[in-house]
């Protein structure tokens, strides 16, 4: 079972928390449900490295808000880690476990409703903070771009009725790719989660792969181990496009460029 996690601070998260509590039973500190349990936290969900300590599920879905200096409106989804500093939770040069047939499958939802989002641009991002340590897969639903959609609470219902629905329903399972390139908002890997065969696990952008060397990618298999797939913004690779190449050659990964 998948536990939901919101933090008490955060409009958005807290707004989805609160619908979705709605029809659950409550235990102590966590409501109880049919396809899922929800938890709500009193500290920030990117710091949220602790939560095995307590609680013991199959995978941990963080409900969030999402912010960004553009101010252009976005549903997004994401898997979590650093591969660098970790500035804004998590560990050092350390992924989580993706949540890749969880992702695909969300976001397809997202995108059969986007009638209801039409002045939302509906995205992944680049896997990025934290937390990093959870050894169980992690994603991070989020609702942006500024306070008044994180208020919203028609919209923050919505999103959470797309969320409900995925986990009260057959998740198929899907090959997985890791993936290398492109920007922040990776659009050819966005297309491949709505329209391809592959679910995603993690996604460095074209900015982090200065970062990467044989730790980081071998760090990044193992917290893939499911991958059977790597997918290249070919264009998106930049200087350190032989660098990822050669790395990926010493795997048994298929590769595939986009």
């Amino acid at each position: 079972m998948e536990l939901l996690v919101a933090y008490q601070d955060d409009p958005a998260g807290n707004n989805m928390a609160k619908f979705l509590s709605q029809k659950m039973r409550r235990d102590d500190e966590i409501f109880r449900g049919e396809n899922y349990d929800l938890l709500i936290i009193s500290t920030p969900a990117i710091t949220a490295d602790w939560l095995e300590e307590k609680y013991d599920y199959d995978g941990f879905i963080f409900l969030s808000k999402h912010a960004a200096e553009s101010g252009v409106l976005a549903l997004t989804c994401h898997s979590t880690g650093n591969f660098s500093e970790a500035k804004f939770g998590g560990n050092d040069k350390q992924m989580a476990i993706p949540h890749p047939d969880f992702q695909k499958k969300y976001l397809q939802q997202l995108w059969k409703k986007k009638s209801q989002f039409s002045d939302f641009q509906i995205t992944i991002e680049a896997t990025h903070h934290g937390p990093s340590g959870l050894n169980k897969p992690t994603i991070f639903i989020e609702i942006g771009t500024a306070d008044k959609q994180w208020t919203d609470r028609p919209l923050c219902n919505s999103v959470a009725r797309v969320v409900d629905k995925v986990l009260s329903e057959n998740i198929p399972s899907n090959p997985t790719a890791i993936c290398f390139g492109g920007t922040h908002y990776p659009e050819k890997f966005t297309k491949e989660l709505l329209n391809g065969k592959f679910a995603l696990g993690t996604v460095m952008p074209k900015h982090e792969l200065d970062n990467l060397d044989e730790d980081m990618f071998s760090h990044i298999l193992k917290r893939n181990k499911i991958a059977k797939a790597a997918l290249l913004d070919w264009a998106g690779l930049g200087l350190n496009k032989k660098k990822v190449v050669d790395l990926l050659e010493t795997t048994d990964l298929e590769v595939i460029k986009l």
